[in-house]
């Protein structure tokens, strides 16, 4: 009898570490940034839609949420492992899933977004990026890796030639979009142009003075994804439930947006405690170039761009190449 309770015992143990070993994490870390193009993310957040679906399918997970200025700090999060889902634009998405091939293997979980960016000055001597000089300053969220540091680069080339991919670099100071839109507005930094998203984009544009110079569309030759998420495979290959939830999550806020913009609206500026009109926002989401979509668009045009100047020593093949198993059957590019 005693030999028989040790083999109970035993076989208990073994089933318990099984069961241990294939558990889910019941804490995760989801980061997003500032501005609009994350509603997806702030809706998934207010309505705590991951933990909905994660519920359904049998996990009880505590999401918690944290803000970033720039995508490469965030991907410094996710590579020490505080963080599981990252947010941002495809330039640290396409800079982070070259530098972990073979070993964490990050890649896209989805598009969040399309839409244009918008390089605005207050210097009236700047009529499009030819114009700027030593004396120009030009805030964006991260020097080099932001998507928006990207394509100034890409329209540096288009502008100043072959290999004349960093002439502006010099000139581009790591800001959070909240504190360049500060400085730019002031009049008194020496931030003279600011390369943002909206809402930042269109709210700077009501002020006497600031003009546009460049927008990322013609840059690029049309619409392109600007927001992506993105994560590990060693975590989506530990935690298939978390992250289908995930996904479920993200396509459900989506629908949400595209089904009530106004609705919509109202709750982006609940949730971000900003200063504009329902009206503003409404504006903004109904710009037919302003569109919420889990499809990747035009991604393919950074990757060449950034295997051609050497800023990623690996290239994907296709776009699928970025993005996990889930999206494969949307129509990217």
């Amino acid at each position: 009898m005693g030999k028989t309770s040790s083999r109970i015992a035993l076989a208990v143990l073994a089933l318990a570490t099984t069961i241990a070993a294939h558990a889910e994490m019941s804490e995760i870390k989801v980061a997003q940034q500032y501005g609009i193009g994350y509603l997806p993310l702030m809706i998934m957040e207010d309505q705590k839609l991951i933990e909905k679906h994660a519920k359904a399918a049998g996990l009880d997970v505590k999401v918690g949420w944290a803000k970033f200025a720039g995508g490469n700090v965030m991907n410094d999060a996710l590579l020490s492992n505080s963080l599981q889902f990252a947010s941002g634009g495809v330039g640290p998405l396409v800079t982070i899933w070259a530098r972990t091939r073979g070993n964490l293997d990050v890649k896209g979980v989805s598009a969040i977004n399309s839409m244009p960016l918008y390089l605005n000055t207050r210097n009236p001597a700047v009529k499009t990026i030819k114009d700027f000089t030593e004396k120009d300053r030009i805030a964006l969220p991260a020097v080099k890796v932001s998507i928006q540091a990207v394509t100034l680069q890409m329209a540096a080339e288009q502008a100043f030639g072959e290999g004349q991919q960093n002439r502006l670099d010099a000139l581009t100071v790591s800001m959070s979009h909240p504190d360049g839109q500060t400085a730019l507005l002031s009049g008194a930094s020496e931030i003279t142009a600011h390369f943002s998203s909206p809402p930042f984009q269109y709210q700077q544009l009501k002020t006497p003075g600031i003009h546009t110079v460049l927008n990322s569309f013609d840059v690029l030759g049309g619409p392109a994804t600007f927001n992506v998420v993105w994560t590990t495979s060693k975590f989506r290959s530990e935690n298939p439930k978390l992250y289908d939830a995930f996904v479920l999550a993200l396509d459900e806020a989506t629908a949400i947006i595209n089904k009530d913009k106004k609705a919509a609206a109202e709750t982006y500026l609940r949730l971000a405690k900003g200063k504009d009109s329902v009206a503003d926002i409404l504006a903004m989401l109904n710009d037919p170039n302003v569109e919420f979509t889990t499809t990747p668009q035009n991604v393919m045009k950074y990757v060449d761009f950034m295997a051609k100047i050497g800023s990623i020593k690996v290239k994907p093949a296709s776009w699928k190449d970025l993005f996990f198993p889930n999206a494969h059957g949307l129509s990217g590019s």
